[in-house]
C-alpha cells in the first residue's frame, strides 16, 4: 500500500509532456522577408533538457495555439534556445509579433536527431533548401566543434533569391574556413548577385566528397529532398548513409493525435530525422 502511494506521488510529480514551460523572448531577429529567429531563455530555476541536433520543440502562444519548430541553435549553448521559422500560419504569425520580454510556451525537445556520432570518420555532406538550413545548423555546429572526428565537411545550400538566404553572416564565416566547403546557389538571381544560379541539386555534381565514406544530411521541401537523394545516389553514396528530415503535420509531438503518421511511422516520434532507406517507400507515394 505504501509502495502504491509512493508511485502515485512520483507520477504526480513527474513532468507533464503536454505542459509547456514559459520562456522569455530575449530577442527576435529577422532573417529574411518572411523568416525570423526567436532567442528564448528559460524561466529562472528551470533546467531545460539538453537537445540534440535535429530535434524540435513545440512552441505555444497563449490564446492562439502551438506548432512544431526545429531548434536552430548551438547544442553546446544551454542558456539560449534559437528557433528559426517562416511566417506560414496563425501561430507563426503570432510568434513573429513577439518582442523582447514576451512569453512563449515551450514543450520538448522531441524527435530523433541527426546521427552525428555515427557519421564520425566519414565525409559529411549537408544539403539544405530554403528554411531547411535551420534544422541542419545544430548538426553543423556539432561537426565543426568536433572537427577532427570527421573527414571533409561540405555544405550545399539553395535559396529562392539572394534576399531569401538565411544566416548570411554565418555562411560568410563558414565560407572563410579552410576546413569546410560551402556552396550557395539561388533559383533566381538579382542585380549584384555573382554566385551560383540554379537549383541546389546542380551543386552535387561538383561537391568534393568520398562516395564510399560519406554521410549525407538533407533538409528542405520534400520535392527538393527527393531529387537531392537521386543525385547523391548517382554519385555512388550508399542509401544507408543518407538521412532526411520530414517535418510534416506534427501537432502533439507525442504520437497521440496521428496527424503526422506516414505509413508505419509517426514523424514526431520516429523522426523527424529518418535514414532514407527506411522511408523511401513512403516518400514516393504522392499526397501521403
Amino acid at each position: 500500500m505504501i509502495a502504491a502511494k509512493e508511485r502515485t506521488k512520483a507520477a504526480a510529480g513527474a513532468a507533464d509532456p503536454m505542459r509547456p514551460e514559459l520562456y522569455r523572448v530575449q530577442r527576435s531577429r529577422r532573417e529574411s522577408s518572411d523568416t525570423f529567429t526567436l532567442e528564448l531563455t528559460p524561466p529562472r530555476g528551470y533546467k531545460p533538457t539538453p537537445f540534440q541536433p535535429g530535434q524540435f520543440n513545440m512552441l505555444y502562444m497563449p490564446g492562439v495555439g502551438e506548432c512544431a519548430i526545429s531548434i536552430s541553435g548551438d547544442p553546446a549553448d544551454d542558456g539560449v534556445l534559437l528557433h528559426t521559422t517562416r511566417v506560414v500560419g496563425t501561430v507563426t504569425r503570432a510568434l513573429n509579433g513577439c518582442k523582447a520580454g514576451s512569453r512563449v510556451g515551450i514543450r520538448g525537445p522531441y524527435g530523433a536527431p541527426w546521427p552525428v556520432a555515427e557519421a564520425e570518420g566519414n565525409d559529411v555532406v549537408f544539403v539544405a533548401g530554403g528554411i531547411g538550413l535551420a534544422p541542419l545548423r545544430p548538426a553543423i555546429f556539432h561537426v565543426l566543434a568536433h572537427r577532427r572526428q570527421y573527414g571533409r565537411i561540405v555544405l550545399l545550400y539553395g535559396a529562392r533569391t539572394p534576399e531569401d538566404i538565411l544566416f548570411k553572416p554565418m555562411l560568410r564565416k563558414w565560407s572563410s574556413r579552410l576546413d569546410m566547403d560551402v556552396y550557395v546557389t539561388v533559383d533566381r538571381a538579382e542585380a549584384g548577385w555573382r554566385g551560383n544560379v540554379g537549383v541546389v541539386t546542380n551543386l552535387i555534381k561538383r561537391a568534393p566528397f568520398d562516395r564510399l565514406n560519406t554521410t549525407a544530411f538533407i533538409c528542405g521541401p520534400e520535392i527538393m529532398m527527393h531529387y537531392t537523394v537521386l543525385e547523391i545516389l548517382g554519385r555512388g553514396v550508399n542509401e544507408k548513409g543518407i538521412y532526411v528530415s520530414l517535418e510534416r503535420n506534427m501537432k502533439c509531438a507525442t504520437g497521440f493525435c496521428g496527424h503526422c503518421q506516414m505509413g508505419p511511422f509517426f514523424v514526431c516520434k520516429d523522426g523527424p530525422v529518418f535514414r532514407y532507406d527506411k522511408v523511401k517507400r513512403w516518400m514516393e507515394i504522392r499526397e501521403l
